[in-house]
């Protein structure tokens, strides 16, 4: 299935506690175009996953407006698969059950769910572990196999929240390769929440830089070095110092809201 643009227009979310009103997103509006590669930056508390969420259709917004495609978010749909960081497999299912699962529940016949999921299997590198369950496996390997299920779909939106983010780097580092490789072949548009700096510009064709609470957009840069990025390279650290900066202004925005509220407390 060919990719699927993402449009945000207006959106704002508010979650509503027993002492108050959290605003947690604030007025967001993104286009990205189909096949884009976009990464969301920012401290923790700044809103990211829940405006994936929002993509997703699992915390509709406040107000404001969700089309993917040519439709109106209203809910979770299979035109976006979700990847998470915690795997979320199924423990009492093989790898190659994991992977087959949501075919089976769209109706697709046995012998077509055997060729795409073999198929999936040697694509990430899973063709030796289709029988193994999830507890003998890496974390590594884990991600590959929630990153398969949700290639099995073949939806045109993957929805990634800090997916790598509980991997040793050198694990990481061969997953971000692996998942650039496979965005390249396939050409989906590929919304991905991350803390890290120098994930965002080695995987992203674009970074919006988020503010702290309220959620909102503090900058929308476009990566301009070619592929594969050089994280060693003068171009990589420039622009890596630049959104260091940007990102340290929202911590420490954080941080001062932090002791003014115990100040006050």
């Amino acid at each position: 299935m060919s990719a699927s643009p993402i449009s945000i227009t207006g959106v704002n979310k508010i979650f509503t506690t027993v002492d108050h009103d959290v605003i947690a997103l604030q007025n967001i509006n993104l286009e990205i175009p189909s096949g884009q590669f976009v990464c969301l930056l920012g401290p923790s508390g700044c809103g990211k996953s829940t405006l994936l969420n929002a993509v997703a259709g699992f915390a509709l917004p406040s107000s404001g407006r969700i089309v993917t495609g040519d439709t109106t978010v209203t809910g979770p749909g299979p035109d976006r698969g979700m990847v998470f960081q915690e795997y979320a497999l199924f423990p009492w299912m093989t790898v190659e059950e994991n992977i087959a699962f949501g075919l089976e529940i769209k109706g697709m016949g046995k012998a077509d769910i055997v060729v795409r999921v073999r198929a999936l299997l040697e694509t990430l590198g899973l063709k030796d572990f289709g029988n193994r369950f999830p507890k003998d496996l890496s974390g590594g390997m884990r991600q590959r196999v929630a990153i398969a299920r949700v290639l099995a779909l073949d939806s045109p939106i993957m929805l990634m929240d800090e997916p790598f983010g509980a991997l040793d780097s050198l694990t990481r580092r061969t997953l971000q390769d692996e998942l650039l490789r496979i965005w390249a072949e396939l050409k989906k548009t590929i919304l991905f929440v991350t803390h890290s700096i120098e994930e965002a510009i080695y995987l992203a064709d674009r970074i919006v830089v988020m503010t702290y609470r309220p959620g909102t957009v503090k900058r929308d840069i476009l990566v301009d070095l070619p592929r594969l990025r050089d994280p060693s390279s003068a171009q990589f650290n420039a622009l890596k110092r630049e959104l260091g900066q940007l990102v340290m202004e929202e911590q420490q925005r954080h941080q001062h809201d932090e002791i003014r509220m115990a100040a006050v407390d």
